[in-house]
């Protein structure tokens, strides 16, 4: 027979030795195999198809993709912020069939999420407003958030940071591009341009 003392320290050992239900989910979670994804890769902006190049960056903290008359309004008690993605910014794309893309321009309004201010080389720092996105890649829907900026400059309008890659289990092989497994639904351009058109 057992004594109290003796009880106790089996039913320790025993708590040690199997563990609990969430412990053992937050370990298979830790332990999960990442996703493996080149430096570049296509990303599908959710409820517009619209399919544009990302480069996968694991210099930045936060993502950012390119955005241009970005102004903030109040919504309620709620800071909001609206900002356009003009199609022709896509046009070194190869399924624009002909059609002409200047006038065509998406529009978003979303929350602020929060904002960030950005250290740039050679120029003064700069405040960005912060939204929280839904977007496809890999074939696989994720959400993360993205400072916007005018990219019109940049080979890559959307970038993908170290945020995105820790909490959606990425690996980026640097010495590739274009390796997802899995495609995501998108629309070409000239379908986009069609919807979109005023």
């Amino acid at each position: 027979m057992l004594t109290d003392t003796k009880k106790y320290v089996v039913a320790a050992l025993f708590a040690f030795l199997i563990p609990t239900s969430a412990t053992a989910e937050s370990s298979s979670s830790e332990n999960a195999v990442p996703e493996r994804l080149g430096f570049v890769e296509w990303l599908v902006l959710e409820g517009t198809g619209l399919r544009m190049k990302a480069r996968l960056d694991t210099g930045a903290k936060t993502s950012s993709l390119h955005a241009v008359n970005v102004e903030p309004f109040m919504k309620g008690d709620e800071e909001w912020v609206s900002f356009q993605l003009p199609l022709a910014d896509h046009q070194d794309e190869d399924d624009a069939d002909g059609k002409d893309l200047e006038e065509v321009i998406l529009e978003f309004s979303l929350p602020v999420e929060r904002t960030v201010k950005i250290k740039r080389k050679g120029a003064p720092s700069q405040r960005r407003f912060v939204v929280v996105m839904d977007f496809c890649i890999a074939g696989t829907s994720h959400k993360t958030e993205f400072s916007l900026t005018d990219r019109g400059k940049f080979s890559y309008p959307a970038l993908l940071g170290r945020r995105f890659m820790r909490d959606d289990n990425i690996l980026i092989d640097s010495a590739d591009a274009f390796i997802a497994k899995q495609d995501c639904e998108y629309k070409n351009l000239a379908d986009v341009a069609e919807e979109h058109a005023g």
